[in-house]
């Protein structure tokens, strides 16, 4: 699969998937895993409908989360939404109300409630809907007049600790206070920098923000995408600023880790770390050379886990795939080890401590600290 991933779906312009640089020595330490490409206990395994007629290496499960019950939802670059409940795996399409099968963020709020953005607007279920009708999803568009306009892409959701549902879209980002619910108890998105009382001296739009999260002081962090990057920006409740560290402007996801720190991957420039001062260059530091960084996760142990797609002719296969730090060493996993494909889109973890990894080819894998369980239908 090509460094630079390309899809094309319905009426959708290109898209083109944002990855990162790294360099220096990476170590290979993995004895204790085990491969296992049949689930021990018989649990079925993702199904690939493949509604669209192009090439298996297309498609990808691109993100995912464990909500309050337990389910694992997983979504899909082009097959909709997979929900799996340890045993079994169901999977909800435009069939089920859906506004679109390409799945890009999703999010569970402090209700239970689950949202999805999507390339046709935000979807919104509640697990107290009967699962089999039609209307299990709520449609929420930006642009009436067209539900595949670029106006209604969702790139990124995030709830903060006042319950406000942050969205970003390829026309800004929006926000949701409960508290101006509509009568019907709807949510109302405005647009965030509608509002004048905002400072905003770098005349920032926060168009394609592909990440937002809140920090433990309760900033706003925005990881501004790929098209109209303008690099990391963060609200502190009055004022809007932008970060650019070594003059880059475009990042794809960040999170904070258990120490504080913020963890920022750009499209093409490797990792930047933030300690609350300053930015320093993370792949440095870990010794991360595969130019082609695509998620990230922390564990419950505190280890760092990180997606890669198929990196240059210049850089060994052993550095594709999946890495793992630790804090001192960097563990890899390929398809040596039990995945089939290189190209990782997601990581997620459970509360079981498994952490899971989507891949190219609708690919899903999940590890419990020795075992690489396949859930992939081949």
């Amino acid at each position: 699969m090509q460094q630079i991933i390309v899809r094309i779906f319905f009426l959708t312009l290109v898209f083109t998937f944002v990855h990162c640089f790294g360099q220096k020595k990476t170590a290979l330490l993995k004895d204790s895993v085990t491969k296992q490409t049949t689930n021990a206990e018989g649990q079925s395994k993702i199904i690939k409908n493949h509604f669209l007629q192009w090439p298996d290496d297309y498609f990808s499960i691109q993100c995912g989360l464990q909500d309050k019950t337990g389910t694992i939802w997983f979504g899909s670059s082009a097959d909709g939404i997979y929900s799996y409940n340890g045993k079994s795996f169901t999977n909800f399409t435009r069939n089920n109300g859906l506004c679109h099968n390409d799945i890009l963020c999703m999010l569970e709020d402090n209700t239970g409630t689950i949202w999805f953005g999507t390339r046709g607007g935000l979807c919104r279920y509640k697990p107290s809907v009967n699962e089999t009708s039609n209307k299990t999803f709520t449609s929420f568009l930006f642009s009436e007049s067209n539900r595949y306009t670029a106006n209604n892409f969702v790139w990124s959701i995030m709830q903060d600790r006042a319950g406000k549902i942050w969205l970003g879209t390829n026309e800004g980002v929006y926000v949701s206070d409960p508290v101006t619910a509509s009568g019907k108890n709807e949510p109302v998105f405005k647009l965030f920098l509608g509002n004048d009382s905002i400072s905003n001296k770098d005349h920032l739009t926060l168009k394609v923000v592909q990440k937002i999260i809140e920090d433990k002081n309760g900033a706003i962090w925005f990881a501004s995408g790929d098209f109209k990057g303008e690099g990391i920006c963060r609200y502190n409740g009055k004022s809007l600023v932008s970060f650019k560290p070594d003059s880059i402007t475009s990042f794809r996801t960040a999170l904070e880790q258990k120490n504080g720190n913020l963890l920022f991957l750009t499209s093409n420039h490797g990792i930047y770390q933030y300690n609350g001062q300053n930015f320093s260059d993370f792949k440095k530091s870990i010794g991360l050379k595969n130019e082609s960084v695509t998620a990230m996760l922390e564990d419950k142990a505190g280890k760092i886990w990180f997606g890669l797609d198929n990196s240059t002719d210049s850089v060994k296969e052993e550095a594709n795939g999946i890495l793992c730090y630790d804090g001192s060493i960097l563990t890899v996993f390929t398809t040596r080890d039990g995945i089939t494909s290189n190209a990782v889109s997601c990581i997620i973890g459970d509360r079981e401590g498994n952490v899971w990894f989507g891949t190219s080819s609708t690919g899903l894998y999940r590890y419990d600290g020795k075992i690489m369980t396949d859930y992939t239908d081949k």
